[in-house]
């Protein structure tokens, strides 16, 4: 096992002296002492501060905002919540198509902003629970002051510095703004604003075509907005092969989203009671005016705030906590966990960090973040979901595989449900016949890749899959037809 203590290479290290540091604690203050304090309520950091109390320890967690990180509050909660809204809307426009009459379709989005924060008033009240039963809960941001020792400046007012022997930071990520001319002269959007905005924007202007900015798009247009997306590159999600970026960018083009593809956004500036952006393309300059501005072109981590000197963490060149493959930080008994350390971005492997924090620290285990599998889902629709190589990451490594590859029109449940866009494919080893990976486009999409997935992780074979009886009609049957139908 390699320590990041040890093995730091390309790390920049921001362990310098602490002596004249303004965060520096005068001897003799009071200062509570803790078994774990966690930086942070997010996916990791909220059931591990449960299982240590569990375990007879004293815990703090520190939380600047509210219990249950990104995912509750401003990530997959929400956002899933507004995207289910947007389908209704959606398929009620389609209702003629099934024989269904339902007359003008009208969106409410003062009601579809309630129904969201009802949901997430729920789930956030959930994760509070936890906090009743004797786990302390500072509102307030937290610095380090020196190793193992984190001074909060509470919300209300004052301050309360804290030791403890085991320190987990779990703050998340934020939006990341492009240094774009103009850009802060305009009142803009991001992830988290637009879902507070209870009325429908007439013209939509998005910049970025990663998950965040294709959901919202999607979303938004099928509320009835005009929707402009800008992105920099010659793709969609940059991360996924080329026949699965282009085939997501023909539906959402049948959505009526307009898509520009090698632009660069140059200035932006106020036109009225709008905005307007100068874009730069390869055939030439162009200007857009919209009502409302989106701005998704990426996320950077939330420490700005944690004072990394003092406690000797070192960070990599874009801010993200280094660690090692037990989540370990630079500092001793100090740990990084979910998206703040880089990597993929998932709640579900946030969640893996705790169980990797909760084995090795609780239980007496060994587990590590080394080859575990990484499956997500974007939600448009149809779903994009992903697991294991892509073609790109086949051919990258030098790795040997067969494809094969189905539309879902051949999938007798899309067929019958009106779900016919998009296609599915999966790699194969030609020696050993298991699943390398596997990209599915398609209706409920994520949950046939993780029908994919449970093979993946018990070593079947393409055959076994191909040859399995499953349920009729049913979307996990188009593995019968997608494991035989490979390509010469």
């Amino acid at each position: 096992m390699s320590s990041i203590r040890d093995l730091k290479p390309g790390l920049k290290s921001q362990a310098e002296s602490t002596a004249s540091s303004p965060f520096a604690v005068a001897a003799g203050d009071s200062v509570a002492d803790y078994d774990l304090v966690v930086i942070g309520s997010g996916q990791c950091g909220n059931p591990l501060a449960t299982a240590f109390f569990a375990a007879g320890r004293r815990v703090a967690v520190v939380e600047n905002y509210a219990v249950g990180g990104t995912c509750v509050n401003f990530g997959c909660t929400p956002t899933k919540t507004l995207v289910a809204s947007a389908e209704v809307a959606h398929l009620a426009r389609r209702a003629s198509e099934f024989g269904v009459h339902v007359g003008e379709v009208a969106v409410d989005m003062h009601a579809v902003i309630e129904r969201k924060r009802g949901i997430v008033s729920a789930s956030r009240k959930s994760s509070e629970k936890r906090y009743d039963k004797g786990i302390d809960l500072l509102r307030g941001t937290g610095s380090f002051i020196a190793p193992r020792r984190v001074r909060v400046q509470l919300n209300e007012g004052g301050y309360r510095d804290l030791t403890a022997q085991t320190i987990v930071i779990d703050t998340g990520l934020s939006a990341a703004l492009p240094n774009v001319p103009g850009l802060h002269s305009v009142s803009f959007l991001d992830n988290v604003s637009i879902m507070e905005l209870n009325r429908l924007p007439e013209h939509l202007l998005i910049l970025g075509g990663g998950y965040i900015g294709l959901e919202f798009a999607q979303m938004f247009r099928r509320f009835g907005s005009r929707v402009t997306l800008i992105h920099h590159g010659p793709q969609l999600l940059s991360r996924e092969d080329a026949d699965i970026a282009h085939e997501v960018a023909q539906l959402l083009r049948e959505d009526g989203i307009e898509i520009l593809f090698n632009a660069s956004t140059t200035s932006v500036s106020s036109a009225g009671a709008g905005i307007r952006l100068t874009v730069s393309t390869q055939r030439a300059d162009r200007t857009i005016e919209g009502t409302d501005l989106l701005v998704a072109t990426g996320r950077k981590p939330n420490t700005h705030a944690l004072n990394f000197a003092a406690a000797g963490i070192a960070v990599d060149a874009r801010g993200y906590i280094a660690v090692n493959e037990k989540l370990e930080t630079s500092a001793p008994g100090v740990y990084a966990a979910g998206d703040v350390k880089g990597g993929p971005a998932f709640t579900h492997i946030s969640y893996d960090d705790f169980r990797i924090l909760k084995t090795n620290l609780l239980d007496g285990g060994y587990r590590v973040t080394t080859g575990r599998p990484v499956p997500y889902c974007v939600f448009i629709d149809p779903q994009l979901a992903r697991i294991g190589l892509s073609e790109k990451d086949a051919q990258k490594a030098g790795r040997k595989y067969k494809l094969c590859q189905i539309k879902m029109s051949s999938v007798a449940r899309a067929f019958e449900t009106g779900q016919t866009r998009g296609f599915m494919k999966a790699l194969v080893d030609p020696v050993t016949e298991e699943i390398l990976g596997a990209a599915i486009l398609g209706a409920d999409g994520g949950e046939v890749m993780a029908l994919i997935q449970v093979a993946m992780m018990g070593k079947l074979t393409y055959r076994t899959m191909r040859d399995a009886i499953y349920a009729h009609p049913t979307f996990a049957e188009s593995l019968n037809i997608l494991f035989s139908n490979f390509e010469s």
